[in-house]
């Protein structure tokens, strides 16, 4: 009986010891007509880690010591969400926690400023954004007192938290080790000088994905890279039409954080393509990144390839390198989309105006085209000529390539023949795979020719 007392008393001590889960502030309507009265701004770090996954906790205690669960070696990660006039969560917010914290085991902060972000001035939150990134300053100072480090600070910025994140990186001088843009508010920012938005400097290394460039987003670069899905600005599977509701207003804006949680999800490798324009880009001129860095295509994501730790370093007349990369998606998740690039040198002068269409034929036995960027091409004399190809599905150990060459209406010549010295297939979304090659065939106007590999040359491998 003393026994069966002593556990009740206990379980009592334990429950009272709980405390309850801090929860994201779940605002309303009613909150964003309040505020065009009573404007207030509060601002709440949520900290979440692989032992408190489902239950966040305070990151300071009330004594302003630092919570037990936060690891001062680990590296943290600072979410911060953007305007939200109509006050809800953010709907991708757990979802991000989740695959976050199953990528890495970090510590996971949530910087909740619904409270401030949550009015139907969108002027009062941006002028909130410099509040917000105060409050955060100082929360970064306690936290280098208990021996936290600038260089493992990882800010994640939704679009108004993008430019937050550039403020915090200001008042720290570029020493926070990263700082990822997605899809940076421009209304307000647009044109803005450095210090009034995010810019590349705020941080060793900031990268930017653009999804609704000239809408809700910023069109110029911001970071040490600048991605642009689809171009940037219009994003495929979003509604066209303004009658579809709010998803017209924000999917495009969003598809910045979905396409990041995609990267970190999934498989899928989001390479692209450095180029001075999206038009560039898709008339095949940018078709690998040897120029950018050695068999290394930048990739959008958490982890982007090994150039990310170079990409800081180097420099062009003295100032550090930025680079503008494009690449296109599929329209709905995982937005995967597969990337080769087809190497043709021909043996005959008359190949000068013409297109090249092929398709692949895949593990499943059937053939799948792609899309092909700048069909037509000149086919100069031993000149090596690139044509980029996007599929979206991955297609793995290629056995057999069906080409098809034709000349321009005005060049047209049924019975001509068009000696071909060499095709290489590579896949640039995954460059370890060996190639497909063929070596010395022959091509016919207009009649498709079947191809199976031949031993790949050393140079091709």
């Amino acid at each position: 009986m003393r026994i069966y007392v002593f556990l009740c008393l206990m379980c009592c001590v334990r429950s009272e010891n709980k405390r309850p889960c801090l929860e994201f502030s779940n605002l309303n309507v009613k909150d964003s007509l309040k505020d065009l009265f009573v404007p207030k701004i509060k601002i709440i770090l949520m900290m979440y880690t692989r032992n408190n996954l489902k239950c966040a906790e305070p990151l300071f205690e009330h004594n302003n010591s630092l919570n037990i669960n936060f690891n001062i070696q680990k590296k943290t990660v600072w979410i911060i969400h953007g305007y939200r006039p109509l006050g809800s969560t953010p709907s991708w917010l757990q979802k991000f926690l989740r695959i976050l914290l199953n990528e890495e085991d970090a510590n996971v902060i949530v910087v909740d400023w619904n409270q401030g972000a949550t009015t139907f001035i969108y002027n009062r939150a941006v002028k909130n954004t410099r509040k917000v990134a105060e409050s955060l300053s100082e929360a970064i100072l306690n936290l280098l007192k208990h021996g936290a480090s600038l260089d493992n600070f990882h800010l994640i910025g939704m679009s108004l938290g993008a430019h937050i994140s550039g403020f915090v990186g200001k008042m720290f001088h570029g020493q926070l080790g990263r700082i990822t843009g997605l899809d940076p508010a421009g209304p307000k920012f647009s044109g803005k000088p450095p210090n009034s938005r995010l810019d590349y400097t705020d941080a060793k290394f900031v990268d930017v994905i653009h999804s609704d460039a000239k809408g809700l987003g910023i069109q110029e670069p911001l970071g040490h890279i600048d991605f642009y899905p689809n171009g940037g600005k219009k994003q495929p599977g979003c509604p066209k039409s303004i009658f579809s509701g709010v998803e017209y207003l924000k999917c495009d804006h969003q598809r910045a954080v979905h396409l990041f949680l995609a990267a970190l999800e999934t498989d899928c490798n989001f390479i692209s393509f450095p180029c001075g324009s999206y038009k560039e880009y898709k008339s095949s001129l940018c078709v690998d990144c040897d120029s950018f860095m050695k068999d290394s295509c930048p990739r959008l994501g958490y982890q982007p390839k090994l150039w990310k730790g170079d990409l800081k370093d180097l420099r062009r007349d003295g100032l550090p390198l930025r680079t503008t990369a494009f690449l296109d998606t599929a329209g709905k998740s995982p937005f995967c989309s597969y990337y080769f690039v087809l190497s043709i040198i021909a043996l005959d002068e008359t190949m000068m105006d013409g297109s090249i269409s092929f398709k692949l034929l895949n593990q499943h036995g059937v053939f799948e085209k792609p899309k092909i960027y700048e069909k037509s091409k000149p086919f100069d004399k031993l000149q090596e000529v690139k044509i980029l190809a996007q599929f979206l599905s991955d297609i793995v150990n290629i056995s057999s390539i069906a080409l098809t060459y034709s000349q321009s209406l005005n060049l047209q010549c049924p019975t001509c023949q068009y000696k071909i010295q060499s095709l290489v297939l590579k896949s640039l979304t995954y460059p370890e795979r060996l190639p497909f090659c063929r070596y010395d065939f022959v091509l016919q106007e207009k009649k498709e020719v079947f191809l199976q590999s031949d031993i790949c040359a050393a140079q091709n491998i």
